[in-house]
Parts: structure tokens; C-alpha cells; sequence
């Protein structure tokens, strides 16, 4: 009987990121254990455990894995939008990709509220993606004359600590929907006055 052809060590980690990410998505992280994926995989725990070193690590590359799904969101906002707007509608646009995952996908939500607790490598791989998106729509702004502040890369930080209350999933899953969404408008209303400030510096 011929041999089955060895995969690529890549091929199996996908599968195994596709089926624990299927596993923990239906039954929650505490439920799911190293060996159930395995199981679900059929191969031996101590070749998930090759790949992954233990399930923290599982964790973590699924949250960045779904982290990534979330990079359209930067490329969808119009371009030729004023800054102010498009600074708006890129925060609304995090702030309710995460809602939908609190309300359509909890077990999901509760890992990437797990990784960024942790300071798991995807939650400061996420935070640096969003930084670099309002820099960039900062940088944009400044040359359109809409803003007027020093340093964009500066700018970005402190427009993405400003707005944590309503990005940070372990600060969004406490406050309701309504409130959130208030809290956006109101705070992207008061960054984008200092920003087109001319006293800023």
C-alpha cells in the first residue's frame, strides 16, 4: 500500500489553526483542550503541541489570524474623503467589528479579550496596525491642510490611547452598545478639534 505523501509543516498548521479556531469558536477556551484538537484532527496531541507549543500560543495565533481579517477596514475607508471624516469612520468601523464579534461570536471575542490582557504579540501587532492607520490618515490631513500637528507617528498614539475605551475589547465588553457608539462620536469630535487646531504642536 503506497504512503500517504508527507504534507508541508505549514499545510498542517493551518488545519490545525482552522479546526481549533471551529472548536473554540462553538464551545468556549476553558471546554476546548490541546487533545480535542487532536482528536478532531486525528493525529497525535504531541504533533499539535509540535506546531504549537501549548494553547496560549493556539490562542494567540488565531486572534491574529482573525486580527488580520480586520485589515479591510483600513482599506475601505474612501480616500477622498476629508481627514476629520475618514478618522471617524475608521474608529466606527474597529469599534463595531468588535462589537459584532461580542455579540455573533463570544467564545472568539473572549480569546482576543484573553491575548490582549496577556500582551500577547497579535493584540501589539493589532495596536501598531491601528496606529499606523490614523497616522496615515493624519499625515493625509496635514498635507490637505485639514490638520495641523507636529509629528503624525506622535499624533497616532495619542489618538489611539484617546480612543481605547471604545477599541480595547477588555474595555468595550463593558459598556452597551448605544453608549459606545455615542462615546465614539464624542471623542472622535473632540481629537479631530485638536487636530485641526493650529495652536497644537
Amino acid at each position: 500500500m503506497a504512503r500517504k505523501p508527507r504534507r508541508k509543516a505549514e499545510e498542517t498548521r493551518e488545519d490545525i489553526l482552522t479546526v481549533a479556531e471551529d472548536l473554540l469558536r462553538t464551545k468556549g477556551f476553558s471546554s476546548v483542550t490541546m487533545a480535542d484538537i487532536a482528536a478532531a484532527l486525528q493525529m497525535s496531541p504531541a504533533n499539535v503541541f509540535k506546531h504549537f507549543h501549548s494553547k496560549a500560543v493556539l490562542v494567540d495565533a488565531i486572534s491574529a489570524r482573525h486580527l488580520d481579517r480586520l485589515a479591510h477596514r483600513f482599506t475601505a475607508i474612501n480616500s477622498d474623503q476629508p481627514a476629520p471624516l475618514r478618522l471617524f469612520d475608521l474608529a466606527q468601523r474597529l469599534m463595531e467589528a468588535h462589537l459584532d464579534d461580542l455579540q455573533q461570536n463570544p467564545f472568539l471575542f473572549e480569546m482576543i479579550v484573553m491575548t490582549a490582557k496577556a500582551d500577547f504579540p497579535s493584540g501589539q501587532r493589532y495596536r501598531q496596525m491601528i496606529v499606523a492607520g490614523f497616522a496615515e490618515i493624519i499625515r493625509d490631513g496635514i498635507a490637505r491642510g485639514d490638520y495641523h500637528c507636529g509629528n503624525p507617528e506622535d499624533a497616532a498614539l495619542t489618538v489611539s490611547d484617546g480612543l481605547a475605551c471604545i477599541l480595547h475589547p477588555v474595555l468595550l465588553g463593558r459598556t452597551d452598545c448605544v453608549t459606545l457608539r455615542e462615546r465614539c462620536k464624542n471623542i472622535v469630535t473632540l481629537i479631530n478639534a485638536a487636530l485641526q487646531n493650529p495652536l497644537v504642536k
